[in-house]
């Protein structure tokens, strides 16, 4: 019986803080190279459109309710070339009006099936502006009938991988912004993969931003508490992947890397 695969395209990418315009073209041309590339699922670092330390530089007036007309636009692109997309964007709430830090994904139809809004937000220093979500729960997102998302410092504890697990999830998708350093990531990847068993999927950021130095920071693949794939680039990469569907693993050992 032949393998069942698909690729998954992680966009390991340099976002420059404050500027919206480069942000969304360098989206737009990387989502356009990796559906090229034969991905069917494309995955964004965390605040890719604003940059991470944006708020201090741009404000937030511009954050909208969602989908504005960028996202819209972008939902048609992301049908014309048949790929499913978990965009990383700023969104204003529709009733409350609270700003919060999302991850939605918009399916190879044009739809957004979903969002989640980070949960374990810094409340001082750049993500000062961003309300938390206040829960995790699946998505139908094709060929899986539950995923889980998490932003970043979600997994900082284990307690939101493991409510998704319990709620039936097939496996774990997160955006992140998380450089290396005194306060970098230190083993919580591989702590919530051996708590839930589910495989997670990373995209992490490269490039300078405010204070932070996020060249050296990784783009990885979890699985059982060990690193499956682990990558990072000083300059904006495409990470390619082929997932097996039976097995829940890296179809082969191997990757393709294109820098932008």
């Amino acid at each position: 019986m032949p393998t069942r695969t698909f690729r998954i395209a992680l966009l390991h990418l340099a976002p420059v803080p404050g500027d919206l315009i480069h942000n969304r073209r360098l989206i737009e041309s990387s989502v356009t190279m990796a559906a090229r590339l034969g991905a069917s699922w494309i995955v964004t670092p965390e605040l890719v459109i604003p940059g991470y330390s944006f708020a201090e530089l741009i404000g937030t007036e511009w954050i909208l309710t969602q989908p504005d007309a960028w996202m819209t636009a972008l939902c048609r692109m992301v049908r014309q070339l048949g790929v499913t997309v978990f965009l990383s964007h700023p969104e204003k709430d529709r009733e409350s009006s609270a700003l919060h830090n999302s991850l939605f994904v918009i399916t190879a139809d044009g739809r957004i099936v979903g969002r989640h809004r980070k949960i374990n937000t810094l409340r001082v220093g750049a993500e000062s502006w961003s309300s938390p979500g206040d829960c995790a729960i699946p998505l139908a997102v094709p060929p899986f009938a539950g995923v889980g998302l998490m932003i970043c410092a979600d997994a900082y504890s284990t307690g939101i991988a493991r409510s998704l697990c319990a709620q039936g999830v097939m496996l774990l998708v997160s955006a992140a912004a998380w450089a290396p350093g005194l306060h970098g990531p230190d083993g919580e990847w591989e702590r919530c993969t051996e708590a839930t068993g589910l495989p997670l999927f990373v995209c992490n950021r490269t490039g300078i931003d405010g204070a932070l130095n996020f060249t050296r920071a990784e783009t990885v693949i979890v699985k059982d508490g060990k690193r499956l794939l682990s990558y990072s680039s000083e300059r904006s990469s495409i990470v390619l992947i082929d997932w097996d569907l039976d097995t829940q693993d890296l179809a082969t050992a191997t990757y393709q890397s294109v820098r932008l």
